[in-house]
């Protein structure tokens, strides 16, 4: 089969070899699954950075959710089994963990479902508590994990506030349903955030980028505010002063949603079928700005790590614009 293949770490588009290799086996409880789709995420490109919590040996192949068939024809979505990531014609993953693909999505939509709105929707509900008419303030809204994150906002009944970097962006973030987009690059987030909301600031705040991202919502979290901590795609790790948090009392909240594989796994079983459920009704649907084909997913992985790419990336192994 084809599959992409990492020997050494660095930028993506730099070690990333499409190469003919063997088709994985699968082990004790595990199952092999024809790749329809893979969605690209910024972890795949930490993972050929050497940079991401989990370093498979080399040589890996990255991709961590997909879409595929199993051998007795269901449709299912999947996080592969590393070293033998889904940037390939065949994975193999855990029988136990398969979920089936929701069929109000077609095979790229499902693809990008199941981390970015697992993520979404536990951060939001399990760690955040968020409630309906509390506003919510999320960063890099036109990106793969904010996208995901302003959708479930919406179902919530919360206000939502999007901040992107750059017109096209924020084009993206208004069609997703944001109440108001504030431009990073050109407009102050702190004094847009306080002015919307009368002063009073963010209840809820989704940084999946860290950093400076990090920095200005604190200055605009409202009293008993919650701040989730998703991710540091700016590659800037902040560090809290607790000593703020005390006198403004708002909680910094981390979310690992790995975690939950292990230690509850039904609670993710119990979250897809709410996520299904919200995609048979149309109330949530991802964004799939590219569908590519096998040779082109080196460039899209790249793209990713640039952030230079909105909503998801999705590879097509076979070809087929599914």
């Amino acid at each position: 089969m084809q599959a992409w293949r990492v020997h050494r770490n660095g930028e993506p588009s730099e070690v990333m070899r499409l190469e003919e290799t063997d088709r994985p086996t699968p082990g004790d409880g595990q199952v092999l699954i024809e790749v329809l789709a893979a969605n690209i995420n910024f972890p795949d490109a930490l993972l050929c950075r050497g940079q991401y919590q989990v370093r498979p040996p080399l040589p890996f192949t990255p991709g961590v959710e997909i879409c595929g068939r199993t051998g007795d024809g269901r449709r299912v979505l999947a996080t592969p089994a590393l070293p033998d990531g889904g940037f390939a014609e065949y994975v193999v993953a855990d029988e136990a963990a398969l979920l089936p693909a929701p069929d109000a999505l077609d095979d790229a939509e499902a693809a990008a479902l199941h981390i970015g709105y697992q993520t979404g929707w536990f951060g939001l509900h399990r760690r955040a508590n968020l409630r309906a008419g509390e506003t919510l303030l999320v960063h890099a809204a036109a990106g793969g994990v904010g996208s995901a994150a302003v959708q479930l906002g919406k179902a919530a009944g919360a206000t939502v506030i999007g901040v992107v970097g750059g017109a096209e962006k924020a084009k993206t973030a208004t069609a997703l349903g944001c109440d108001l987009v504030i431009d990073r690059r050109t407009e102050d987030i702190v004094a847009a955030v306080k002015e919307a909301t009368g002063g009073r600031g963010a209840d809820v705040v989704y940084d999946p980028v860290g950093g400076d991202a990090y920095a200005k919502s604190v200055k605009c979290i409202a009293f008993e505010g919650r701040v989730l901590v998703v991710g540091f795609a700016s590659g800037v790790i902040p560090t809290p002063g607790l000593n703020h948090a005390l006198v403004k009392n708002y909680s910094v909240v981390g979310l690992h949603w790995g975690l939950y594989n292990t230690k509850d796994p039904q609670a993710v079983r119990d979250c897809h079928q709410e996520l299904t459920r919200l995609a048979a009704e149309g109330v949530i649907k991802p964004l799939i700005s590219e569908r590519v084909t096998m040779d082109g997913a080196a460039a899209a992985v790249q793209r990713v790590a640039d952030g230079t790419s909105t909503g998801r990336i999705v590879v097509l192994p076979s070809g087929a614009a599914r």
